[in-house]
């Protein structure tokens, strides 16, 4: 029998974090996300009672791109999902997959204790990740 290698969120998570505010315009999310050569952006809390969002080039393509909005027209707090999921660093890599599987969803935020953006883990990197090898 084979024995597998605990992996944890933070070990397969992308760790740099790029945020924008939600009163930005979609076009200017979908430049930092080409400036930066990422796929999601953290939204920024109101304040300290607020949740953090993501907006996604899959929010920009349903909600934006597709009904042939301009994107300098929308902000980003109208495509955005608030709250979104999010998982803890030490969290095993099996658990937060059976979780986004649970949501149906492909990404989520990981976060510190405290709940301070500290990653992006993907459904694919976790998978990944867990691979022996």
């Amino acid at each position: 029998m084979t024995e597998q290698k605990t992996v944890h969120v933070s070990d397969v998570m992308i760790a740099n974090v790029f945020s924008i505010d939600g009163l930005a315009t979609v076009a200017e999310a979908m430049a930092m996300m080409k400036r930066h050569s990422v796929s999601s952006l953290v939204v920024n809390r109101r304040d300290g009672e607020d949740e953090l969002g993501l907006v996604t080039v899959s929010d920009i393509a349903r909600d934006v791109v597709a009904p042939n909005r301009a994107a300098e027209r929308v902000h980003v707090y109208e495509v955005m999902s608030k709250p979104v999921l999010t998982v803890r660093a030490h969290m095993q890599t099996r658990y937060a997959v059976r979780l986004l599987v649970t949501f149906r969803v492909s990404r989520t935020l990981v976060v510190d204790d405290d709940g301070n953006p500290l990653g992006i883990a993907t459904l694919r990197d976790m998978i990944i990740g867990m691979a022996a090898g």
